[in-house]
């Protein structure tokens, strides 16, 4: 928690003056108790009106400025909270967007929410009552009993005891709740990742009427939480009654002893009086200052949490390397004789996971070349191309671009110059336009309009009235599926990448604009090497490498012609596909 602090560090006058102005608030606030009693014993005990009024205009006065004080601290504690917390969720954002494919994954996303929203209110909260209380009460406090000696030394002596004794309530039951608080907001991290799941999964759901059995998981998650809560709060609550026990106790040996005194002529009835104000502003601040604690623990707990996030290592190490995949000025001659994609010897492991997704992997790509790849559901083809822009790292082997380890370029330069279309079509709010150019922020209109044509959009684009300038909804719920999938092989298009990458990216076409879709990418300028990856054979057949995988290994390598003779995995797919076919060549066994 302490480390986050930092985030204050643009905020060092406003974390200054806050405490001061309320240091100053409580100075003067110290004083009036001192005016109460001088009220009561020069002014109506000697019927002096004037004096009476005189005083009271003092109150009013150290009133006022107690007020400006108060709303001065006010506005620089909500700034100093406001801004902290600003800094911090952006650099905590920051940081969880360079986390790679592998540490997302451990962690989870409703966590990472979690950390992002709620957690960072709480330390925010925390912060702004911190500059605001934290000085304040114990300073009433402490002041309070100096003031009181002042007074009156044996009527003080009840303060030296109840002082201690809250002391211990306060501090024994925060030292109990904060760790209860940190299972708290686990249970809301459960709460939330269910939450999430439903709200994205709601059409599974209802397509299996699940939605009772989903709705008892809920309330059973949020029953363990509001459990959790209450115990918490039953805890915390116990802080407000026991103060009032302990200063209401003391209250009445202050009277009781005030009582005695004064029938000596010891004490005035106006130092009475302002020894009882001393114990009630004292009751009033560790009312504040419990409250303060609760916050204070609450915040802790969830900035440790924070913490532990930015403890976590930022994801994959970056290299040095920028530049093209390939350097030299005869680029032609050196396509064709080195290879541009190589994988060697390539294994890799999911964080967690018991055996390997890949293993031993090998093969090579020139620049230019279309690679298929094609398997059984889990055989490791998403894994296969998600190796080439480093989302995951290999485990054991090298995949090389260009002649160099990809972990030897720079993250940006390396993904700068590859274009992915991942197996989810995902779109963001905004228009057609902007969601295009994340490809290339510069891409003109006509450099749009060229990839919508390529990705075979643009016939249902032209058909918006507004174009490009067409409103697409969160996630691209008001377009089709297969709208959506052109839309983001489109987008990786605009970037003109040197390697392309189809994860499964056309499964929601049909063949004829899976066909056309594949020629045009075929004849784009600067010929990219692309890999497609898909359970249709029809889709990667006509490519210039087929690579066949089975549970993690390469079974296949070669062409359509190549692997439909000599490869039993590949024909088993294929004639399984074209079930004509099949008849056929059972009939020319025969």
């Amino acid at each position: 928690m302490k480390s986050l602090l930092i985030y204050l560090r643009n905020y060092k006058k406003e974390t200054v003056l806050a405490p001061l102005f309320k240091l100053l608030e409580a100075s003067f606030e110290l004083l009036v108790p001192l005016v109460m009693a001088a009220v009561i014993d020069n002014g109506i005990s000697n019927g002096d009106k004037p004096y009476v009024i005189r005083m009271c205009l003092i109150m009013v006065a150290l009133g006022v400025i107690g007020l400006v004080c108060s709303i001065t601290a006010q506005y620089f504690s909500a700034k100093a909270a406001t801004g902290f917390a600003t800094e911090l969720r952006k650099s905590l954002f920051a940081h969880i967007q360079n986390f790679s494919y592998a540490k997302m994954d451990t962690i989870g996303t409703s966590t990472l929410i979690t950390r992002m929203t709620s957690d960072v209110n709480q330390v925010q909260s925390g912060v702004n009552l911190v500059l605001r209380l934290f000085l304040r009460s114990p300073f009433i406090v402490v002041g309070a009993m100096v003031m009181a000696f002042t007074v009156d030394v044996k009527g003080a002596l009840v303060f030296v005891v109840t002082i201690p004794l809250l002391s211990v309530v306060v501090f024994g039951i925060m030292l109990i709740t904060m760790p209860l608080y940190k299972k708290v907001q686990s249970n809301l991290d459960r709460v939330l990742l269910i939450t999430r799941e439903n709200l994205m999964g709601a059409r599974v759901i209802r397509a299996f009427n699940k939605e009772r059995d989903e709705v008892r998981h809920f309330e059973k998650s949020n029953q363990e939480l509001t459990d959790a809560q209450k115990y918490v709060g039953k805890l915390s609550g116990l802080m407000n009654p026991l103060t009032y026990i302990i200063v209401n106790g003391a209250l009445i040996v202050l009277i009781y002893v005030g009582a005695l005194r004064v029938d000596t002529g010891i004490l005035t009835q106006g130092e009475v009086v302002a020894l009882i104000n001393y114990m009630s502003q004292i009751l009033v601040e560790l009312v504040k200052l419990a409250n303060l604690i609760i916050t204070v623990t609450k915040a802790i707990a969830c900035g440790n949490r924070i913490q532990r996030v930015f403890d976590e290592k930022a994801g994959i190490p970056e290299g040095t390397a920028d530049g093209k995949f390939l350097d030299g000025e005869d680029t032609g001659k050196k396509d064709a004789e080195e290879a541009f994609v190589e994988f060697d010897h390539v294994s890799m492991r999911y964080e967690g996971a018991g055996a390997d997704s890949l293993n031993a992997v090998s093969f090579r790509v020139k620049k230019g070349q279309t690679v298929g790849i094609i398997g059984g559901t889990g055989s490791g083809k998403s894994s296969v191309v998600n190796l080439i822009p480093r989302f995951y790292d290999v485990s054991a082997g090298q995949v090389r671009i260009g002649g160099k380890d990809v972990k030897d370029y720079k993250i940006k330069s390396l993904r700068g110059r590859i274009g992915v279309v991942a197996q989810k079509a995902v779109l963001f709010k905004g228009t057609i336009a902007e969601n295009l150019r994340w490809g290339n922020e510069t891409a003109s209109d006509a450099e749009l309009w060229e990839a919508v044509e390529t990705a075979q959009a643009k016939e249902f684009v032209e058909g918006r009235e507004e174009g490009l300038s067409f409103k697409v909804s969160q996630d691209g719920k008001n377009l089709s599926g297969g709208q959506r999938q052109r839309l983001t092989i489109a987008r990786a298009l605009v970037r003109r990448p040197e390697i392309l990458i189809l994860d499964d990216s056309a499964s929601a076409l049909d063949f004829a604009t899976d066909a056309k879709l594949r020629a045009a990418i075929r004849q784009m300028k600067g010929s990219p090497t692309v890999f497609i990856v898909s359970q249709r054979a029809s889709s990667i057949m006509y490519a210039d490498m087929i690579l066949v995988l089975e549970d993690g290994e390469l079974a296949g390598l070669g062409t359509h012609e190549e692997l439909l003779r000599d490869c039993g995995i590949y024909q088993e797919i294929y004639y399984s596909q074209f079930p004509k076919e099949a008849q056929e060549r059972e009939k020319g066994a025969q």
